[in-house]
């Protein structure tokens, strides 16, 4: 089974604006709402892709009861637990001549709402795989993914990190299966300046030094890289098309992977490459992707792969 874990599900407000301006009346001339968090986006790609999954997590209020409702209506499993209080965030995107953000401060998780997960999490078994992705609210303990990982010790499970910064360099000592930092996330790790596929490069082999199996770095229009566990190293330019979204892209690049994976019977490179067309897939588009882009992607897509070991 599959569960992905979003401390904070997230409502995604996407409104266009022609030329927004600050301080003025701006009116809208398209709005779309969709739930959103980035455990949620793995969740709604892989089941999407065939595979089902549950979503844990928190939600709160009207809005955390639509975040429900939404991922329901897509089919997507979930166990969240209902925090009593404030309210599930809203995430405003002011799509204009710039992209705007406003992000929701979430509810408040109290100690016994955090009980109830770790109820849940004594549900996984063996062969499991779990995928933590997100930021953390302020109510919960900064390390909180490593809690987690300390909680579920001696299991046998394939675990996904998505983080920045410690929340992210904190599981490596439990030796996540795959971490999936972006150039930001890897350049404020190493105080460094990530551009390029060969920048992240050496960023991604000192964390596999420090734990993690395998490491796929996103690097937006710069493509992305691959460190498997076994010392092989994958780096491909993006794929073509035209940018719409990139919100959600990473996530998407992780439900496509650990979708390839298990199509695969464990094929690497194919996990790779269904990833980046997952990613892709999501970046050409408002909302998030699906099988019949995805598979599109994998069926035309000219890769342009090299191969090396490290």
């Amino acid at each position: 089974m599959i569960y992905t874990i979003t401390f904070s599900p997230t409502l995604d407000y996407v409104v266009e604006v022609e030329h927004f301006e600050a301080g003025m009346i701006n009116r809208s001339i398209s709005e779309t709402v969709f739930p959103g968090g980035k455990g949620v986006n793995v969740s709604m790609v892989l089941h999407d892709l065939g595979y089902m999954n549950t979503a844990l997590g928190f939600i709160a209020g009207f809005t955390g009861a639509e975040i429900r409702r939404q991922l329901r209506m897509h089919g997507v499993e979930n166990n969240f637990i209902q925090v009593s209080r404030g309210m599930s965030r809203i995430n405003m995107k002011i799509r204009s001549d710039q992209e705007t953000a406003i992000n929701g401060q979430g509810p408040v998780i109290g100690p016994e709402d955090l009980g109830m997960l770790y109820q849940r999490l004594r549900s996984l078994v063996d062969g499991d795989i779990l995928v933590m992705a997100g930021f953390i609210p302020p109510s919960l303990p900064a390390n909180m993914y490593e809690e987690v990982l300390a909680f579920l010790s001696g299991r046998d499970l394939k675990v996904v990190v998505d983080a920045e910064g410690e929340l992210l360099t904190g599981t490596l000592k439990y030796h996540p299966f795959l971490i999936k930092p972006n150039a930001d996330e890897l350049g404020a790790i190493f105080h460094t300046e990530v551009k390029t596929r060969a920048d992240a490069v050496p960023c991604a082999k000192i964390l596999q030094e420090k734990g993690a199996r395998n490491v796929l770095v996103s690097l937006g229009g710069e493509g992305a890289v691959l460190l498997t566990e076994k010392g092989e190293l994958y780096s491909s330019p993006a794929l073509k098309g035209e940018i719409v979204n990139t919100v959600g892209a990473g996530d998407a690049m992780i439900a496509g992977f650990l979708a390839g994976y298990l199509d695969s019977d464990g094929d690497v490179l194919y996990a790779f490459k269904e990833g980046m067309c997952a990613g892709a897939a999501k970046a050409f588009n408002l909302a998030m992707t699906n099988k019949k882009e995805i598979d599109y992607l994998m069926r035309t897509s000219e890769f342009e792969i090299e191969v090396s070991r490290i």
